[in-house]
């Protein structure tokens, strides 16, 4: 089985903005990335046996079979010095062939990435693609790669490379942009810069996602503070572009299973690439079976125009709404599906907890109507809302992820006649306001 992806454009000469985003944008990446990179298990302590490995768990679990199809490098797989003619390399004893590598992965069945950095050395001080970025974007191409990652470290002086973190990725870009117009095939581009110069402003003009933070740690006071600052920039994903929270640390380190649950329903929800970075031969059942809700997963990856926004904060709960607190990120979310309103409902404190909500909290709730209760969790439907529902015992650092499908009209005669917000300026027709 052979996966390509291609483009045409009839742009030519010197690559400009506009070239670069029709170029890195066209038909590509619209929905996130689901897959494997291996660096939160293995780190630099990785070779080709090591991936071919995990690509044949993926397929053997079952992962490739619910969207989990590409399998990503991450840094060290390169000799530490260029060629005499400034080709990068990959490392001869632990990558020797990487077309045959990107060749096995794709008769698997799955995409293949690749990483490097946009400075002169990458983050453990292999050679960087800063001034060679035409060349590596041409080799990764030939190498049949689908998929760059790229970081942001060893960044050149300021009076050599007389450019802000914007320009400094649009070298790339636009030499991607000058490959796909060359060869007639264009790679996902992902970067890296850890949520610097405000990337989720720009980052969709070059690229199909970008970092907004720093890099992930297995334990919840990592989760949590990165949970919060998505929460004030949800606006900037959508279809083809998106908010990149880190690989998924699931199966790594002291991560209780509801704080597991909590990290991948926030960042399916929020429409983040899902990459596993666990070692597969040694996943417990209990963490697999979180990586393999369908009903999750079918969120995060919904086709249907409008419904490739990210859930968003419509209360912080414990803390005054747009307050950031790494600690206590904003605790009730909602966003759009093809199905129904989707909640997320995350109880931040160390103890359970009751959490409750009126319905028209959310802008995707409409004033009026009862709505089925689905928990995607349980995969159980839990009888109809009206205004409002409250989840019961939500356990500590857990999370509670809802569908809410319309039913019909609520009871006719409830009291006071308007739900919400809208009580400040509920009116009859005649005018006459309710107090």
């Amino acid at each position: 089985m052979t996966l390509t992806r291609t483009f045409v454009t009839t742009a030519a000469g010197i690559l400009s903005a506009a070239i670069s985003t029709n170029a890195i944008m066209n038909g590509v990446g619209k929905l996130p990335v689901m897959g494997y990179n291996a660096w939160n298990a293995f780190g630099c302590n990785v070779n080709e046996t090591i991936i071919l490995q995990a690509a044949d768990f993926m397929k053997e679990y079952g992962l490739l079979d619910v969207g989990y199809n590409h399998v990503n490098l991450d840094d060290c797989w390169a000799m530490m010095n260029r060629s005499s003619t400034g080709e990068i390399m990959s490392d001869s004893i632990r990558f020797p062939d990487m077309k045959k590598l990107t060749d096995q992965l794709h008769a698997l069945g799955f995409y293949a990435g690749i990483y490097s950095d946009s400075g002169w050395l990458t983050c453990d001080g292999y050679p960087g693609s800063f001034m060679h970025e035409e060349q590596d974007a041409m080799t990764f191409q030939s190498w049949g790669f689908d998929f760059l990652k790229y970081d942001n470290c060893a960044i050149p002086f300021d009076d050599i490379i007389q450019e802000g973190m914007v320009g400094k990725y649009y070298r790339m870009a636009d030499a991607l942009a000058k490959v796909a117009q060359e060869t007639g095939t264009t790679l996902i581009f992902s970067l890296c810069e850890w949520g610097w110069s405000q990337v989720w402003l720009w980052g969709a003009q070059i690229s199909h996602s970008w970092r907004i933070a720093d890099d992930i740690q297995p334990k919840w006071d990592s989760i949590a503070s990165i949970i919060s600052r998505a929460s004030f920039i949800t606006q900037a994903t959508r279809h083809y572009e998106r908010n990149d929270l880190d690989m998924l640390e699931i199966g790594n380190g002291d991560l209780t299973y509801d704080e597991a649950k909590t990290h991948f329903t926030a960042w399916a929800l929020l429409k983040a690439p899902l990459l596993i970075g666990t070692n597969l031969a040694t996943i417990s059942q209990e963490m697999f079976s979180i990586l393999t809700n369908q009903e999750i997963i079918a969120i995060n990856q919904d086709p249907t125009p409008g419904c490739g926004i990210s859930i968003s904060p419509f209360r912080w709960g414990i803390n005054p709404d747009w307050t950031f607190n790494a600690t206590f990120p904003a605790q009730y979310w909602s966003g759009p599906s093809k199905n129904g309103a989707v909640f997320m409902l995350i109880n931040t404190l160390d103890e359970p907890a009751d959490m409750h909500f009126n319905l028209t909290e959310s802008p995707w709730i409409r004033a009026g109507i009862q709505y089925t209760v689905r928990d995607l969790w349980t995969h159980t439907d839990n009888g109809t809302a009206v205004r409002s529902f409250t989840a019961t015992s939500v356990p500590a650092h857990g999370v509670v992820a809802l569908l809410l499908k319309e039913n019909g009209n609520e009871p006719a005669g409830l009291m006071p006649p308007c739900a919400g917000q809208a009580i400040y300026w509920c009116t009859a027709e005649n005018g006459t306001r309710y107090s």
